[in-house]
């Protein structure tokens, strides 16, 4: 029986190395899955079972390959970030727009905070002479926000500095994450929880407010109408015309001219009695039908060409990058395109409006022209099951290199790198965003994004917890407890005064609220809870305006706070 004891015990085996993550993971995975009042820590309880691995390793003497756990942790990170990056690229910069200065102005009030709690107690209470007493709060400070990739980047930032800086070992942060992590979920949600009695919170009267709020942000909600046209000057004009008059942008799907239905193109010719079927954005409704004519009732069903209404998806690699208006659907085609699907959004699909290979598009005519545009665009829902793993390791590629730069900031001893967190981050944003422009795809299916994610964050956290862990249990004993409740009021604090400030200064609607805490603190939990005490998706709309914005703050201020305060 050899061969099992060598298995467990020599850390030079690759077999070895394998098993123990396989394990590590595993039962980190499965513990994660335990639910406490109906809250679940996912994945991060990997960490914990990390450090409970890694202390039985170091109570037995088995030592394992460095530069093999530094390898699979930092590739293990770089994968987690970039996905981040994938996923919230799109959305990042029109995350700022249509509201969403106000919710990102309070996240980052509580970023702020957060940081500004974290050096009072640390200026307050920790150990000056110590040099690895600010880093342990810098992770005490990701574990009570509940983010791992902070955690991940001040780590990046600890190695970039060296260890020559902290007495001749690098301070084992995670170990001040694992001791702040749990109470800073049960800080979140008890935040929330706090302000439901603080303001008395009406269900109901939310509701009616976040949907009258709604009604005012229809810059790009499509609007459907089927209007008469009663405006005598429009006579004989035709659809281009009438889009410059008006300075408005529309589609016409369908015109009933003379009791024949036609799909009419931009030179179409309208005259006073035609019935249209009209797509816009909804906040131009009122002046489409104010210039044109009245809303009536149109039964299309009964057309001597018949027309279809499709979806179609974008897949060919070459549409990636193009505008509506370079297809020349209308004039070449012979079809009309209403309406676009992008990441679950409806958006009204204007001319100039640039597709990307994952939208979905709503076409409108005969047939056979709506096949033939469909083959133009891709229409094979199988093409998107296969990842763009060009677009994934270029981006890496270039990650690495971005973030290996350096740069000076007057007043630091030392160039300043944004490393394999923040530099993979930012290139991934950006492609997210960008990519079709350098003729990259950068759509990945949701399941395989998340797969690239998890497999990423349970590899670094398995490796950060296995290499804490032998020391877990002294810096539990020696200020430990109290990490845990610097962590709780790292948490706390700031949530209480933005949230104050939000609710009586913004006059935030506190359903948003509550996903806009739980977004600025990048936290799934709290998510789920709001979503689960409302019965609603409005937490999700608050959260997702902010996550982007939150989740690169988080990764850039625990690195830029090392960087700054440690070197």
């Amino acid at each position: 029986m050899d061969w099992l004891t060598d298995l467990f015990t020599n850390g030079e085996s690759i077999a070895h190395i394998l098993l123990l993550y396989a394990l590590v993971i595993a039962f980190g995975v499965l513990l994660g899955k335990v639910k406490i009042g109906g809250i679940s820590l996912g994945v991060t309880f990997v960490l914990f079972v990390g450090i409970v691995a890694g202390h039985i390793l170091h109570m037995n003497n088995i030592e394992e390959p460095q530069l093999v756990m530094n390898f699979i942790q930092d590739f293990g990170l770089i994968l987690f970030v970039y996905s981040i990056g994938l996923q919230v690229g799109p959305s990042f910069f029109t995350s700022f727009k249509q509201g969403g200065i106000k919710m990102n102005l309070i996240a980052l009030g509580i970023i702020f905070f957060n940081i500004l709690v974290m050096l009072g107690l640390y200026f307050g209470f920790c150990d000056r002479n110590d040099p690895q007493s600010l880093p342990m709060m810098v992770g005490v400070l990701c574990g009570a926000v509940t983010n791992t990739p902070g955690l991940g980047a001040a780590n990046a930032a600890l190695e970039q500095i060296g260890s020559n800086a902290f007495g001749g070992s690098l301070p084992n942060i995670a170990n001040g994450y694992a001791c702040a992590y749990p109470l800073g979920v049960v800080g979140i949600i008890g935040s929330i929880i706090l302000f439901k009695y603080i303001f008395k919170i009406n269900w109901e009267k939310e509701n009616e407010a976040f949907e009258a709020s709604q009604g005012k942000q229809a810059a790009l909600k499509p609007h459907l109408m089927h209007l008469e046209v009663c405006n005598s000057s429009l006579n004989d004009k035709c659809i281009a015309q009438i889009r410059e008059y008006i300075g408005r942008n529309f589609v016409v799907s369908r015109c009933l001219h003379e009791g024949h239905v036609s799909l009419p193109k931009s030179d179409t010719k309208l005259y006073v009695g035609d019935q249209l079927f009209v797509v816009c954005a909804k906040e131009d409704a009122d002046a489409i039908i104010a210039f044109i004519g009245k809303t009536v009732n149109v039964n299309w069903e009964k057309q001597d060409v018949p027309m279809v209404s499709k979806q179609v998806l974008v897949t060919k690699d070459e549409i990636n990058g193009k505008t509506i208006g370079s297809l020349h659907p209308s004039s070449m085609y012979g079809v009309n395109i209403t309406r676009l699907f992008r990441s679950g959004i409806e958006i009204f699909a204007h001319a100039n409006i640039t597709l990307q290979v994952g939208d979905k598009l709503i076409v409108v005519g005969p047939k056979d022209a709506v096949e033939r545009f469909s083959s133009k665009v891709g229409n094979h829902k199988e093409r998107l099951d296969k990842p763009n793993l060009l677009t994934i390791f270029v981006g890496i590629f270039i990650g690495i290199v971005f973030g290996s730069l350096p740069f000076s900031i007057p007043g630091m001893s030392m160039p300043v790198k944004l490393g394999l967190a923040g530099g993979p981050l930012i290139v991934a944003i950006l492609l997210g965003r960008f990519g079709f422009k350098m003729k990259l795809v950068s759509y990945t299916t949701n399941s395989a994004s998340l797969m690239i994610r998890d497999i990423g964050l349970v590899l670094f956290l398995a490796s950060v917890g296995i290499k804490a862990g032998g020391n877990f249990i002294d810096t539990v004993m020696n200020g430990g407890l109290m990490y845990v409740l610097y962590g709780f009021i790292i948490t706390t604090v700031p949530l209480i005064i933005m949230g104050i400030i939000a609710r009586l200064y913004f006059k935030q609607n506190y359903m948003l609220l509550m996903g806009i805490m739980a977004g600025a603190c990048t936290d799934p939990p709290a998510l789920a809870y709001s979503s689960m005490a409302t019965g609603n998706s409005i937490p999700s709309v608050g959260y997702s305006t902010v996550y982007p914005l939150s989740m690169f703050l988080r990764i850039v201020t625990a690195q830029i706070t090392i960087l700054l305060l440690c070197s």
